[in-house]
C-alpha cells in the first residue's frame, strides 16, 4: 500500500510539474516529456545508470550481469545509429537510454512473468530506480520554474543576515582562491558527484535485498528523494541565487556583473545597508534557501554512521567538502547551510518515525525541527538588520538553534535503537545432599 501510494503521488506530481512547466516556462518540456525523450535521445548517463544500479539490488548476480550487458548493448546500438546518420547528441552524451529501457523491460517482466512476492519485489526495485530518475527530472523542472516565476530575489536579506556569522562565503571564497587549482578541482568534483556518493551508500545499505527478498524499513534513497521533492518548494517562498551571482560575475553561464548589485565577491563583504528585493535574470535558478546540497550531504553523513570505517570516513569527508564547496564557490550563504542541516534532520526524523511507528519522541522531534526551520526563514526575511547589528548575540543563537536540532535528533535516535539485553541465566539450584 505504501509503495502504491508513493507511485500514485509521484505520477500526480509529474503531471502537475509537466503542466506547470508548459504554462510558466513558455511551453518548455516538463519531466514526463523529458523522460520520454530519454528513450531515444542521448541523456546524461549518470542518473539513469545510477537508477538501474538501485533497481538491480533485487536481482541475482547473474541477472545483474545480463541487465548491465543489455543496457550497454542498447546504448551501443543507439550510438552506432547516431553515428551512421551523423546525428550529434546534445551535451556530447552517447550513453544512457539503455539503462532506461532495461528498467522499463524489468517492469514488463515483473507484470507478465512474475507472480506473488517476486513480482512485488521486482516492481519495488524498478520503482526505486525510476523514482531516482524522476526525482532529478522534477528537480530540474522546479529550478526552471523558479527562474521564470520569481523575477526578484532576496539575496540582500541573506547577505545582511550573514554578517551575524562573519560572512563565511566571502571568507571561504578567498581561502579557496588562495589554495589554488588542486583544491578547487577536488571540491568541484565532490560538489558535482554528490548523487554518486549517495548511490554508493544506498547500494551498501541495500546489499542484502536480493538475499533477504525484502527492503529495509528505512534507507538513504528515501531521505534523498524526499529532500529533493520537498526542498525546491521553499525556493518559491524564498528565492535566492547566491553570492557569486548577486555580488559577483555569476557562474555556469548564467548571471553576470550587470545583474549583480556590485562586483564584491569574494574580496569585499557586502555593505551594511537595509536589504530589499533585487531583480535578476530569468535563467539562473533560485536554489539557495535552504541549501539542498548541505541537506543531502548531511543525510549521507547520517546514513554512513553504521557502516564500516572507510564508509564512515567517506561520509565525513563528503559532508565537510560539500560545505566548503557550497561556500567557497559562492553558491550559498552561511545561513543557507544552517537551514539545510535543520531541514535534513527534520526530514530524516519524520521518515524514520514513519518507518518505525510514530511515538511521542518522534512527533516532538519533527515538530521542533519544523519550528526551528520556520523560525530561521522568518528571521532571515524580517530580522536581517537586527541580526547584523548584534552578531555576538545572533551568530551564537543561529549555531545554537542548529545544534539543538542535532542534539534532539541524536538523543531521540539513541532511544529508538534496539537494546540488546543479555539472556537471563538460570539460577543455580542448591545441590541436594
Amino acid at each position: 500500500m505504501l509503495w502504491a501510494t508513493a507511485g500514485v503521488a509521484t505520477l500526480g506530481l509529474l503531471i502537475t510539474m509537466e503542466i506547470a512547466a508548459r504554462y510558466y516556462c513558455g511551453g518548455a518540456p516538463g519531466p514526463m516529456t523529458s523522460q520520454v525523450k530519454d528513450l531515444v535521445h542521448a541523456p546524461k548517463p549518470g542518473p539513469l545508470y545510477a537508477g538501474m544500479a538501485l533497481m538491480m539490488v533485487v536481482l541475482t548476480w547473474r541477472q545483474r550481469f545480463v541487465a548491465a550487458g543489455v543496457a550497454i548493448g542498447i546504448d551501443i546500438v543507439f550510438a552506432l545509429g547516431r553515428w551512421a546518420v551523423d546525428a550529434k547528441p546534445p551535451g556530447g552524451h552517447f550513453f544512457g537510454s539503455g539503462a532506461l529501457w532495461v528498467m522499463l523491460g524489468c517492469a514488463v517482466i515483473a507484470v507478465t512473468r512474475r507472480t506473488g512476492q517476486e513480482r512485488v519485489l521486482l516492481l519495488k526495485g524498478v520503482g526505486l530506480g525510476l523514482l531516482l530518475v524522476a526525482g532529478r527530472k522534477i528537480g530540474d523542472t522546479w529550478l526552471l520554474i523558479t527562474s521564470k516565476t520569481r523575477p526578484a530575489v532576496l539575496d540582500p536579506y541573506l547577505a545582511v543576515a550573514d554578517h551575524a556569522l562573519g560572512d563565511p562565503s566571502w571568507l571561504a571564497g578567498r581561502t579557496l582562491a588562495a589554495i589554488g587549482p588542486v583544491g578547487t578541482h577536488v571540491l568541484d568534483y565532490v560538489y558535482a558527484q554528490l548523487a554518486v556518493a549517495a548511490v554508493v551508500v544506498a547500494l551498501y545499505q541495500l546489499r542484502h535485498v536480493a538475499a533477504e527478498r525484502r527492503f529495509p524499513r528505512h534507507h538513504l534513497v528515501r531521505t534523498f528523494l524526499v529532500i529533493g521533492l520537498i526542498g525546491p518548494a521553499f525556493y518559491m517562498i524564498f528565492p535566492v541565487v547566491g553570492p557569486v551571482f548577486a555580488y559577483g560575475p555569476g557562474a555556469s553561464g548564467t548571471g553576470g556583473v550587470h545583474w549583480a548589485l556590485a562586483n564584491l565577491w569574494p574580496h569585499t563583504p557586502p555593505p551594511f545597508t537595509a536589504p530589499h528585493p533585487m531583480p535578476y535574470d530569468a535563467i539562473t535558478p533560485r536554489n539557495c534557501m535552504p541549501s539542498l546540497h548541505t541537506a543531502w550531504a548531511t543525510a549521507i553523513f547520517i546514513h554512513t554512521r553504521k557502516g564500516p570505517r572507510l564508509l564512515r570516513y567517506a561520509g565525513t569527508f563528503w559532508l565537510i567538502a560539500t560545505l566548503a564547496a557550497t561556500l567557497g564557490f559562492g553558491y550559498h550563504y552561511g545561513v543557507d547551510l544552517i537551514a539545510g542541516v535543520v531541514f535534513a534532520l527534520t526530514i530524516e526524523a519524520a521518515l524514520r518515525s514513519h518507518a518505525r511507528g510514530w511515538d511521542r519522541s518522534g512527533i516532538q522531534l519533527v515538530t521542533y525541527g519544523t519550528s526551528v526551520f520556520a523560525a530561521l526563514l522568518v528571521s532571515y526575511r524580517h530580522m536581517p538588520m537586527e541580526m547584523a547589528e548584534h552578531p555576538r548575540v545572533f551568530g551564537p543563537l543561529l549555531i545554537l538553534a542548529m545544534a539543538s536540532v542535532v542534539y534532539g535528533y541524536v538523543r531521540a535516535t539513541k532511544l529508538w535503537e534496539p537494546k540488546n539485553t543479555p539472556a537471563r541465566q538460570p539460577e543455580r539450584q542448591p545441590e541436594m545432599a
